[in-house]
């Protein structure tokens, strides 16, 4: 039933904007895999992934990807933007190499950007690859992963997407590999949000019904680590609204 509401989903999208398919980006990653999987079946040949590394990207990931695009018969391109991405860094006076966070936030666009190409050209829809857990914890590039024209899987949590996964047959390999945005070596998505996702979402299915002591005595988390969650909800909000107008 839920496979069926998003595959609905994706279709009246699609028509409602006149177009001829979605363009995805595809990362090795289970949610740009089930996001893929399910607009497959929403439109059939009207897809296509990209596979979009850098010369910092797990090669692991790029043939986990193309492997995973020819598993579901859609057409793909690779396309690095290494070279892109050091003329940014050749560019920008003020560029670091240690900006972690900037620098990501920088790839992250630039792959918007070619997404939209892709778009423009075929006249396709970018189908986001975002879910619940991670929008409203702000974990996400605004203009970057985040923009897209529609997100399939952004009602679901990260929990309920892996559920989803191996319902629809996604590899193993690819389900239970460590969740990471793959914006810098080493980087991975529990590290940073600093909770494992499956307390993550207990805490975000239980947060406004719930205070934060009685979270924390269900889940098993602290009250300061609950609090600090709910914080960043509030704080993270602004990236899912449009600009405030004065």
């Amino acid at each position: 039933m839920q496979v069926e509401r998003i595959v609905k989903f994706i279709r009246r999208k699609v028509k409602e904007a006149g177009a001829r398919g979605v363009v995805v980006g595809l990362s090795g990653g289970v949610d740009s895999a089930v996001v893929t999987a399910l607009c497959k079946m929403a439109l059939g040949k009207g897809v296509i992934a990209l596979i979009m590394p850098e010369s910092e990207t797990s090669q692991e990931d790029v043939a986990d990807a193309v492997e995973f695009a020819k598993k579901m018969k859609v057409r793909y391109y690779v396309v690095d933007f290494s070279r892109v991405y050091n003329e940014f860094k050749r560019a920008i006076p003020i560029f670091n190499e240690k900006a972690l966070v900037a620098n990501g936030n920088l790839k992250a666009r630039i792959r918007m950007c070619i997404l939209y190409y892709f778009a423009n050209r075929k006249k396709l829809l970018v189908a986001g690859t975002g879910n619940r857990s991670e929008l409203l914890m702000g974990y996400f590039t605004r203009y970057g992963d985040g923009g897209v024209d529609f997100l399939p899987i952004g009602g679901l949590y990260k929990t309920d997407v892996v559920k989803l996964a191996r319902e629809l047959g996604i590899p193993k390999k690819i389900i239970e590999k460590k969740p990471s945005p793959g914006l810098w070596k080493g980087q991975t998505a529990e590290g940073e949000l600093g909770v494992e996702y499956g307390k993550l979402d207990e805490v975000l299915r239980r947060i406004e019904f719930r205070s934060d002591s009685e979270i924390a005595e269900e889940v098993g988390l602290s009250k300061a680590r609950v609090r600090g969650i709910r914080k960043r909800i509030k704080l993270m909000k602004f990236k899912c609204e449009m600009p405030e107008v004065a």
